[in-house]
């Protein structure tokens, strides 16, 4: 996951309800409590962890705090005539402007090369005019990345949640090279009271520490609340999506360093979820060879990773155990059954013995055959659109459809094997993609190459 930054200062808001495969699961739908200023109680990652709204004044048994500044295990920051720690939390009449869900904040400071980095990641609860408000609250997801550098030149950085390249021109760079690299993404903020649009952003799974979970005493409950790390420590971490559980910057002259130090904020709900699941492919193939007919089904699922489980039916009503190699909760699975189509496979996962309280899923999925298309190509001189695809069912070849990107019907590709083609004109102008669609469910996007 690599995006490439023209400018090296950004500032990005984008509003979206989907959700990325390797970001959040669920958000809390409401009713909204009003004594958490109508916000959503809690986000659910794709591990599994279901975490509040961190408003509790929790203190760390580990970190000792300072007159006036406790050491709190959620991020609360106090502002004067807004928002009094001290105080009981009301709304909106003592409630912090920022508060959060998730936080994960890391640092690199190198005086030999010049690095001075900030980053930090964040599923925040805010308002519109920016002071608590009825009506005014939003959420989102943040990545944020600050960076003194000494020179010009590109830089890339890799964390949890992707990668960014920056390109840092002699104008970004200043005198000094004074935070050349400022970038903030903020991912899902949409109309006040709609949680969803941060399901979408680029947090996600949450990052705990790896010494975690923490347990301390509320004192305004006097029960024990559990945390994913202690904000006032620098901790190893777990949970990245990509299995970069750390910050690194790589840039000119062999700068290359990096931490896997973070402060993490996170408050883990009571509340009872499933398992959460998501199919990401289940797909099937048969040829006939020489050794016979040889068949598979092949099953793709994010689900939270070891201790959990993950297993699925396939069509033939076998159970077939899934694997998952690093932590990032990305399971697979293989049988050797015969699919007819339509089938579909049932996949279950149990993440009852990381949390107690989570119950276990099971889902069902159409298996759907393997599209892929060997050729898109577009003679702007005869107004041809050339297409060539197959099918990974090579017995019994479904047909194939082809549409463009616009929605519009371009034809069936024709042949009596699994490879098939379709010639044919189109005007005035080219569809920038086509699709090319199986019967048996399985389809394929490409960009139509242009030629002369």
């Amino acid at each position: 996951m690599q995006r490439k930054l023209s400018k090296a200062t950004t500032l990005l808001f984008a509003v979206t309800a989907g959700q990325a495969s390797a970001a959040l699961f669920e958000v809390d739908p409401g009713p909204y409590d009003p004594a958490i200023g109508s916000f959503a109680a809690w986000y659910q990652d794709t591990h599994g962890r279901t975490l509040d709204l961190c408003l509790s004044k929790n203190v760390s048994s580990r970190v000792a705090g300072a007159p006036g500044a406790p050491s709190y295990m959620c991020s609360l920051l106090p502002e004067p005539g807004v928002f009094d720690d001290a105080e009981p939390l009301v709304f909106p009449t003592n409630f912090p402007p920022e508060a959060f869900w998730f936080t994960a904040d890391a640092a690199i400071a190198d005086a030999a090369s010049g690095i001075d980095l900030t980053f930090g990641a964040a599923i925040e609860a805010a308002f519109a005019v920016e002071e608590p408000a009825e009506g005014d609250q939003i959420s989102f997801a943040r990545i944020r990345i600050r960076v003194d550098v000494p020179t010009i030149g590109t830089y890339t950085v890799t964390h949890p949640y992707g990668v960014e390249v920056f390109d840092v021109t002699a104008a970004e760079f200043g005198a000094d090279g004074g935070r050349a690299i400022n970038m903030t993404r903020d991912i899902g903020i949409g109309a006040p009271k709609t949680y969803n649009g941060a399901l979408g952003g680029d947090i996600g799974p949450f990052l705990r520490s790896v010494n975690g979970p923490y347990a301390e005493v509320n004192p305004a409950t006097g029960q024990l609340d559990r945390f994913i790390g202690d904000p006032n420590l620098d901790e190893p971490v777990t949970g990245s999506p990509f299995d970069t559980n750390y910050v690194r910057i790589q840039g000119p002259g062999g700068i290359d360093l990096r931490t896997n130090l973070f402060a993490i904020s996170g408050k883990l709900s009571e509340v009872v979820r499933p398992t959460p699941v998501i199919v990401q492919r289940a797909t099937y193939s048969r040829s006939s060879g020489e050794a016979g007919l040889s068949t598979q089904q092949d099953v793709f699922a994010m689900a939270p990773p070891p201790p959990a489980t993950a297993q699925y039916l396939d069509s033939a009503a076998a159970t077939v155990p899934m694997t998952e190699a690093n932590a990032t909760g990305n399971w697979y699975g293989q049988s050797s059954a015969n699919a007819t189509p339509p089938a579909t496979v049932e996949v279950s996962a149990d993440n009852s013995v990381a949390i107690p309280n989570s119950t276990p899923t099971t889902l069902s999925a159409p298996l759907v055959d393997v599209v892929s298309i060997q050729r898109a190509e577009y003679s702007l001189n005869s107004g041809q659109l050339t297409l060539v695809a197959s099918s990974s069912d090579e017995t019994e070849p479904p047909a194939l459809t082809a549409t463009a990107s616009s929605g519009a019907a371009i034809g069936t590709l024709g042949g009596d094997g699994a490879t098939k083609t379709l010639v044919t004109g189109i005007s005035p102008t080219p569809p920038a993609k086509v699709t090319v669609t199986s019967a048996s469910g399985g389809s394929d996007t490409e960009e139509v190459v242009l030629l002369p």
